[in-house]
Order: structure tokens, then C-alpha cells, then sequence
């Protein structure tokens, strides 16, 4: 079943953040944008690469609202060795969630057999609500850069309803609003 149109559940978890330990709840993503990016685990191939890259977006991504939090079932102690150890992790200005108890990847359906997460990206509107949701395989690395156009049509979305954006809409581009008249004609 899937977890689009769905409010995040509830969940409480340690985190590191710029130097520091800090507790995220669900309640503290209420009110915003947010993206979740987990992953499977610190001191990994693939993961660094990916979360430089969300890096990179970052000032992007705060620009339009969006607060990012990137998770993995490894603990906030591991993270914050993680980022003192790893010339790109050390560059991570937003909050890494630690999930040991697996919570939190229960909740979003990305906990593997293994008891990893997997490479699942989400979407979450101001109300806690499930907007988008992307799964990529272990060795498939993800590309943040196309989160940037996915937040501007989901806020879009939010604020026109009955709108809808099509395939590769850029912000200002045209949309469309279904009816009986584009109907057979798109």
C-alpha cells in the first residue's frame, strides 16, 4: 500500500546536527516542507555520494521552505563520527537521524531484511503528509538536484488546487486542469 497521501507517523529519535545531539519528533516537521532521505548505513560507498550531493542542494532546498533530514538505522554517536571521519559527510549542515530501533524505517516501509534502510526519498507537505516517495536499489545512487523541481510542483499543487503539473513541469510553465475537455487530447 502506498505511503503517498499518507501523514508521517509518529516517531521521537536522537539526532546530530552542526556539532551538536538534538531530539526530532514528527511534531518538529509539522508547519513545513521536509524532505526525508534514508539510506543504509554510515561509512558506506554509495551513501557519502549521495548525501554530499543533498548538501550541495541544500541552500536550494531551505531557499524554498524545505528542511532536510537524512536517516539511517545507524545512531546519532555513529553519525557524528561519520561527519568528524569523512571529508564530504564532514560538509552536512542539515540533521542526520539516527534509527536504531528501526522506528522511524518501519514507519516510512523502507526497513529491508537485512535491518538497513533502504534508498527511499520523501516528500512531506507542511501537514505531515506524504506527497512523494522514491525507492532506489542499494547500488543505484540518487540525484538531489531532482528533488528541486518535485518540491516546486508539489507546492504548486498545494496551492492550486485542481491543478496538475505534467511531465518535466519547470516553476512558471504551463499546467493543466483536468476536465472532460482534455480528455483523448493531451
Amino acid at each position: 500500500m502506498s505511503l503517498v497521501g499518507k501523514e508521517i507517523a509518529e516517531f521521537s529519535a536522537d539526532a546530530f546536527l552542526n556539532g551538536e545531539f538534538i531530539k526530532v519528533s514528527n511534531d518538529d516537521i509539522k508547519g513545513k516542507w521536509s524532505i526525508f532521505c534514508f539510506y543504509p548505513a554510515d561509512f558506506s560507498f554509495v551513501c557519502p555520494t549521495e548525501l554530499g550531493d543533498l548538501q550541495e542542494q541544500y541552500e536550494t532546498l531551505k531557499s524554498l521552505g524545505v528542511e532536510v533530514y537524512s536517516v539511517s538505522t545507524d545512531t546519532h554517536f555513529v553519525h557524528k563520527a561519520w561527519h568528524d571521519d569523512s571529508d564530504v559527510v564532514g560538509t552536512i549542515t542539515y540533521t542526520m537521524i539516527g534509527d536504531p530501533s528501526h522506528q522511524i524505517s518501519q514507519a516510512f516501509d523502507v526497513l529491508d531484511e537485512s535491518g538497513l534502510a533502504q534508498r527511499g526519498t520523501f516528500i512531506i507537505d507542511p501537514d505531515g503528509i506524504i506527497q512523494m516517495v522514491e525507492i532506489n536499489a542499494d547500488g543505484i545512487g540518487r540525484d538531489a538536484s531532482t528533488l528541486i523541481d518535485k518540491v516546486r510542483a508539489a507546492q504548486y499543487i498545494r496551492k492550486h488546487p485542481g491543478e496538475v503539473c505534467p511531465a518535466k513541469w519547470k516553476e512558471g510553465e504551463e499546467t493543466l486542469t483536468p476536465s472532460l475537455d482534455l480528455v483523448g487530447k493531451i
